[in-house]
């Protein structure tokens, strides 16, 4: 077994509000914890405690208790905080849905997850109520945060002022959040994390990360996902760092916040590494405020990572994590700089990981001559694992071993000097700009249209070397399909995320004998030369 190089730190048996919020001083209480660029409005830290206090209350006066999930659907807006922290405030347990999905998708999440309620905002009412309305979900059980006729808004519900409940659970074993990850293989399923989960990650990241309440984090990366619930959201906070937030990603409105609020810390995915090492309007901009970037999601190659670090006269660090972990295992820390940049770091304090040859299922412990062990698949043990996924305990006895591991799915290598690389992927999932991608939910999808006779998907890389969905589709006997005809259904059924963006035509998709797509036979097929 391979030990973290830092000692454990402490994690208190507290709920993510009390751990938070709790030992706010009164210096802290006029510090700023949100800035909106949209209005330049701020939220001072004493103001979003009451505000989240004031929220549960609505909603334990409503019924809402340990009992309850409600869902949230709503981009990155100063007001996300107010009423995620708020439902854990109550004891209620919140699943995030993506702010991009269809009204099928948001119901298949609300189904799944048993949601009663629903919190969103006026852009996203109509996907919304379509998938509210199918579940049984009331419009009173609707909540429009910025308001819409027929249903209760924020504003109301904080003006109520009704007392916060008095709420009992166990920090360790009550489901705080419910997020929703494809795992190592299949449809999305909810991972079921506790508070004690959320709580000993930011604990965990603390030493790794020089994050301060001097600090101004750009929100770029969405709440709703769990990196940046818990790197941005929830780290920020217990930092007492201001947070600015973005909705969506747009590089001149990602650069002009960065300016205009001197912001100094960014957490990233890939992709806007490869904006800030190649665009050539990041010159335009003064972003000299920023000191740190961390980029996780999906694997950014280290020349990129030093091209963008050079450039802009900043900290690059890489992490690496999922969601089922809460989702950081390993990050690289800000102060040692011996640790390449195209390594994942080390694994947090309180964690110790495993490399399991894929071949023998042998434990990996020797170093090679060159001071790297041979690939294996990663496991990982730590107060940041999961208790499991929702209603689905054979995708759990698949992903947590009776020692308490979790088998990742991911091959890594350890280095003498203390730190991981993650090698190669064992699992199927696609990351489309650190977004998770089952192959096999779009595949079923595809065979579904009626001349679509088989289907498989794969990632493969662009031109910007991002790894994007691609189908390979046996289409009926003179159906004349085009690319264009399957991009356009899957587009017109999934998240943008979800898009198939190539496509194209073979006569028959291989499989094993039992019937599995061989996707090593798709992925040879893609690396041949042409012609």
């Amino acid at each position: 077994m391979f030990t973290s190089p830092y000692p454990d730190v402490e994690i208190p048996n507290l709920s993510v509000f009390d751990y938070l919020f709790g030992s706010l001083t009164d210096e802290d209480l006029g510090r700023i914890a949100l800035v909106d660029p949209a209005t330049g409005a701020e939220t001072t830290y004493g103001a979003l405690r009451a505000q989240v206090s004031a929220f549960a209350g609505a909603l334990a006066a409503r019924g809402v208790d340990t009992d309850t999930v409600v869902a949230l659907l709503c981009p990155n807006v100063p007001a996300f905080a107010t009423v995620f922290h708020g439902i854990l405030r109550a004891g209620a347990t919140v699943t995030t849905i993506n702010s991009l999905y269809t009204p099928g998708e948001i119901e298949k999440q609300l189904k799944d997850a048993g949601a009663t309620w629903l919190v969103t905002v006026s852009p996203l009412l109509p996907q919304a109520k379509a998938a509210a309305a199918a579940v049984g979900i009331a419009d009173d059980h609707l909540i429009v945060m910025d308001g819409a006729d027929g249903h209760p808004n924020l504003r109301e519900l904080l003006m109520e002022q009704s007392p916060a409940p008095e709420v009992s659970f166990d920090p360790a074993t009550h489901v705080a959040v419910l997020p929703y990850s494809s795992g190592t293989t299949g449809i999305p399923k909810g991972v079921m994390l506790s508070h004690r989960n959320l709580v000993a990650n930011v604990a965990q990241c603390v030493p790794n990360m020089n994050l301060s309440e001097r600090d101004r984090v750009l929100a770029v990366l969405p709440f709703f996902h769990i990196y940046g619930m818990t790197v941005l959201l929830n780290l920020a906070l217990r930092k007492r760092a201001s947070l600015v937030t973005m909705p969506k990603f747009d590089l001149v409105e990602f650069l002009t916040n960065i300016q205009k609020f001197q912001c100094t810390y960014l957490y990233i995915a890939p992709p806007i590494a490869v904006a800030l090492a190649k665009h050539p309007i990041v010159d335009q901009f003064d972003i000299s405020s920023v000191h740190t970037v961390f980029s996780g999601a999906a694997p950014l190659d280290g020349e990129t990572a030093e091209i963008a670090g050079r450039r802009i006269n900043a900290r690059m660090l890489q992490g690496y994590g999922m969601s089922e972990l809460s989702p950081v295992s390993h990050a690289m820390h800000f102060d040692r700089f011996d640790v390449p940049v195209s390594s994942v770091g080390s694994a947090l304090p309180n964690e110790v990981c495993r490399l399991i040859d894929t071949a023998t299922g042998e434990e990996i412990t020797e170093f090679g001559e060159n001071g790297v062990t041979a690939p294996g698949e990663l496991l990982v043990k730590g107060p940041n694992v999961m208790l499991g996924y929702l209603n689905n305990p054979s995708a759990t006895a698949e992903t947590l071993d009776g020692d308490g591991f979790l088998h990742t799915g991911d091959v890594a290598v350890y280095h003498e000097g203390g730190y991981f690389s993650i090698v190669d992927r064992a699992k199927e999932l696609i990351k489309y700009k650190g977004y998770q991608i089952a192959p096999a939910e779009l595949e079923a999808l595809l065979l579904s249209h009626p001349k679509i006779m088989d289907a498989a998907v794969i990632g493969v890389n662009d031109d910007d070397k991002q790894e994007i969905p691609k189908a390979f589709v046996v289409a009926a006997p003179e159906s004349g399909l085009t690319e264009e005809d399957v991009m356009a259904f899957v587009a017109d059924n999934v998240a943008p995320h979800k898009k198939v963006r190539r496509v194209e035509f073979i006569d028959a998709i291989p499989k094993s004998t039992a019937g599995k797509i061989l996707r090593k036979d798709l992925r040879a097929r893609e690396a041949a030369p042409v012609g």
